[in-house]
């Protein structure tokens, strides 16, 4: 149940159009439902406005249709599977319908959301081998009501590219900048950028680059403000951020 439903009972209840018992059944939900190896959040998106989202790496296929299966159940409208494999995706279809994206490595079940607040999001990428992270985050900030708008490719070796799209930049709301090697790209968006920039360095580079560390102390020592990090390849993270930036205001 989310925090606009719960709205909804209590200004039934108010204006007398629903019983104190009625609303009482309606909220009567457990929080969380016990499945064992499992409990799904059921009202996580009372308290955070956000649903629950299930991590799909590390769980078995049984495991993520199970717990899809509680969630839709109780009343989520959209559930968003991220670190989904397609052999798992295919698993889950065949009980749950669900919208497998590749790239992004996410399986979303019950309604896709269309856009909720006037905003854009803007997801950034440096290189093409960075964008599976950045459509982790822009598949992210879709499913959460968000209008995204991509630029991909617009790494600092060729700034050009990037100084050509400055009108989309200082048209969004928050950006996610996602580059691996030195992760210079948060930096110079930084620099250009009047809102909120989330970086997210991956691990695409050469040995040096560490596995992503190097083009995470990078972007950790921006010196341009406005320039948050969350973790390595986190392209969930960034996007779900995003979207709560996005979102404030239209409250």
């Amino acid at each position: 149940m989310e925090k606009s439903e719960v709205k909804a009972i209590l200004n039934a209840v108010a204006k007398g159009e629903m019983s104190t018992d009625e609303a009482l059944l309606k909220l009567r939900m457990e929080p969380f439902e016990e499945l064992g190896f499992a409990k799904p959040d059921i009202h996580r998106a009372v308290r955070q406005g956000i649903p629950e989202v299930i991590y799909g790496a590390g769980k078995t296929p049984e495991q993520i249709m199970a717990i899809t299966a509680a969630l839709l159940k109780n009343g989520q409208k959209t559930v968003l599977i991220t670190r989904l494999s397609p052999e798992s995706a295919e698993y889950v279809k065949k009980e749950i319908d669900i919208k497998y994206y590749n790239e992004a490595r996410i399986g979303v079940a019950g309604d896709i959301p269309v856009p909720d607040t006037e905003g854009t999001v803007l997801i950034v990428t440096g290189g093409t081998s960075d964008i599976p992270v950045a459509e982790e985050a822009a598949v992210t900030a879709e499913m959460l009501g968000n209008k995204v708008n991509r630029l991909y490719d617009v790494g600092v070796a060729g700034i050009h590219r990037l100084l050509s799209h400055t009108e989309d930049i200082m048209a969004a709301k928050v950006i996610v900048a996602v580059a691996g090697m030195e992760g210079a790209l948060a930096s110079v968006v930084g620099g250009l950028a009047d809102c909120p920039v989330i970086a997210v360095p991956t691990s695409v580079g050469y040995g040096a680059s560490f596995g992503g560390v190097s083009a995470l102390l990078s972007m950790l020592n921006s010196c341009a403000s406005g320039v948050s990090v969350v973790n390595i390849d986190n392209g969930f993270g960034a996007g779900y951020i995003a979207s709560m930036i996005n979102h404030i205001g239209g409250k």
